[in-house]
């Protein structure tokens, strides 16, 4: 049974915190270790990781010596991993139970290093924990195959479903950006010439348009993705022109589910 590290940024998420690390304790594969970071949280958030810690030594938190985003909040979670794979999860969205479990077998299958699954999504202000989640029918599905240039016109991989095989790959870091350093490092993977595979049953349950979340204002996201175009990825003015106006498409599209 291979130890999976789930790597979980904080700030701030008291509310949400309990229910999605719960969500990773109640996985029916119990080899898992929570890392958690805490980036400068001013709420009780660092309180309830100590709580859950010491109830269960799965959680392992750790509070960043100062606040420096959620890059780097993940980064020093992956840097203490111990794990064969490394997963994704924020501290507002959740794991249905047998999400670990299937992921692995869906791995061991293919040829991909880098894995991704379809999730349900929920309103901002969701209740419950993720074994009583009941389905809908907002499911945003996966794709079977993603490579590099399907990519740079969307970002096809949510993060709370994202599972990189470290043997494979290495223990790569997020780049140090304030927002997308997510896609960014799918990107610099399949940049490598690795493809993603997708699995197409919903494992997770996402919170849609909660206020303060990294994508909630996708307009916002516009220049971000500017920016990780031509300064991550070094791409031509024109091939950014077009690998954004693909992404605003897609991002739209996606939000209406």
């Amino acid at each position: 049974m291979p130890l999976v590290s789930v790597v979980m940024p904080v700030h701030n998420s008291a509310a949400t915190l309990g229910t999605s690390v719960r969500s990773v304790l109640a996985q029916t594969h119990a080899d898992v270790e929570v890392l958690v970071t805490d980036d400068s949280s001013t709420d009780d958030s660092m309180d309830l990781l100590r709580d859950l810690a010491r109830q269960d030594e799965r959680v392992r938190p750790q509070a960043a010596p100062e606040q420096g985003g959620a890059a780097k909040a993940r980064n020093l979670a992956l840097e203490r991993a111990r794990g064969e794979y490394l997963a994704f999860l924020d501290s507002d969205d959740m794991w249905l139970p047998g999400k670990v479990e299937r992921q692995l077998a869906f791995a061991a299958g293919g040829d991909a290093p880098l894995t991704f699954t379809s999730y349900y999504k929920v309103a901002g202000d969701h209740t419950g924990e993720a074994a009583d989640f009941v389905p809908n029918g907002r499911v945003v599905v996966a794709r079977e195959r993603v490579t590099y240039r399907d990519m740079l016109v969307q970002d096809h991989i949510g993060t709370l479903t994202a599972m990189y095989d470290r043997t494979a790959l290495g223990t790569r870091l997020m780049p140090d950006m304030p927002k997308r350093q997510d896609y960014a490092l799918w990107l610099s993977i399949m940049r490598d010439g690795h493809a993603a595979r997708g699995l197409k049953e919903p494992l997770a349950v996402y919170r849609a348009g909660r206020a303060g979340s990294l994508s909630s204002n996708k307009l916002a996201l516009v220049e971000h993705n500017w920016r990780l175009y031509r300064e991550h990825e070094h791409l031509s003015v024109p091939r950014s022109t077009l690998a954004l106006s693909g992404a605003v498409w897609h991002s739209v599209r996606k939000a209406r589910i």
